[in-house]
């Protein structure tokens, strides 16, 4: 693979991963509406990571030479949104669909970048199990979190994760 080839592949998942921050930042303004009252200061410290993320990814795209991926006016949710169960669900979601765009992004990069999302890809999955209450045996790999294997910390099947940000949206 040519340095350019590996340059767009790793711009192109650094876009992937800033697109997924800018539905996750969405996505808590949700949770944060309807989160309940001892909740609401672990959602607020999600989305401020979120956005600091987004800012930190915006920069390494144009440290790249490319325009970063603007945020979307509005994005469909996965399910309605109701009350603080399903915001705390929607929360684990959106945790989720970061770490997989992570996971990819781990892939596309090396050195000090790939530092980066892997740290951003253990923030998620640390994050998601906080809002869950269990974990899964591969964050950010929903084709291996899906077959059922057993979670190490509770010994519980892992839950039916979604893919990976095939859409940057808060939907599968």
């Amino acid at each position: 693979m040519s340095d350019d080839e590996k340059s767009e592949r790793e711009l192109t998942a650094l876009q992937a991963a800033l697109a997924a921050e800018h539905a996750a930042v969405y996505g808590y303004g949700v949770v944060g509406g309807r989160i309940r009252e001892g909740r609401r200061t672990e959602a607020q410290s999600a989305y401020d990571a979120h956005r600091a993320r987004r800012d930190a990814l915006a920069r390494e795209v144009r440290d790249l030479g490319g325009k970063p991926v603007a945020a979307a006016a509005g994005y469909a949710l996965p399910f309605p949104v109701q009350d603080s169960d399903a915001a705390v669900r929607l929360a684990a979601e959106l945790e989720d669909r970061v770490a997989g765009v992570y996971s990819d992004l781990v892939r596309a990069t090396v050195d000090a970048r790939r530092s980066l999302a892997a740290e951003a890809l253990r923030e998620a999955a640390v994050r998601a199990v906080r809002w869950r209450g269990e974990s899964v045996a591969f964050p950010g790999l929903a084709e291996r979190a899906a077959t059922g294997t057993a979670s190490a910390s509770s010994g519980a099947s892992a839950p039916g994760a979604t893919g990976p940000a095939a859409s940057t949206s808060p939907t599968a």
